[in-house]
């Protein structure tokens, strides 16, 4: 009968220590979602294709930029305000761009650059399109990559 009883207690001694050992992860809205908390952060173009119809191969329009332009950087304030940097290597004509910046649903909105619907958000890569860009029916994708 002892022995019964130590092993009874020595199980829920054993039960107890394995349930409350383990942490409850605390509920916080995902750092991946897309919101403007969740995309906030400094992001470099790291690809622009071009589409002129649904069915037309993309053409690289990362190309058709200047060197100076390649390597700015857009920060995403999570107080829903951006600055565009020109960073790296300085264009002639340095360019700061400042204004605000939102997100609902899948629509970025801005009151500058950043204008879209975003197509994937990984935490890291940022890609996000615009329809009827230069004519209709084409499309400019952006691909960003946080910094």
């Amino acid at each position: 009968m002892k022995t019964m009883t130590i092993k009874c207690t020595l199980t829920v001694m054993i039960a107890s220590a394995l349930l409350f050992s383990c942490k409850k992860e605390k509920s916080s809205p995902s750092a991946c979602e897309i919101s403007v908390t969740g995309l906030s952060g400094s992001y470099k173009l790291t690809a622009l294709q071009y589409r002129e119809n649904a069915t037309a191969t993309p053409v690289d329009y990362l190309t058709y930029l200047e060197d100076c332009e390649k390597d700015d950087i857009m920060e995403l304030k999570g107080n829903g305000t951006y600055t565009y940097h020109d960073a790296g290597t300085v264009c002639q004509e340095q360019t700061v761009d400042h204004g605000t910046w939102e997100v609902k649903g899948n629509t970025l909105t801005s009151d500058g650059k950043l204008q879209g619907t975003i197509a994937s958000y990984d935490c890291k890569t940022l890609v996000y399109y615009v329809e009827g860009a230069l004519t209709k029916g084409d499309k400019l994708t952006y691909t960003l990559v946080k910094q």
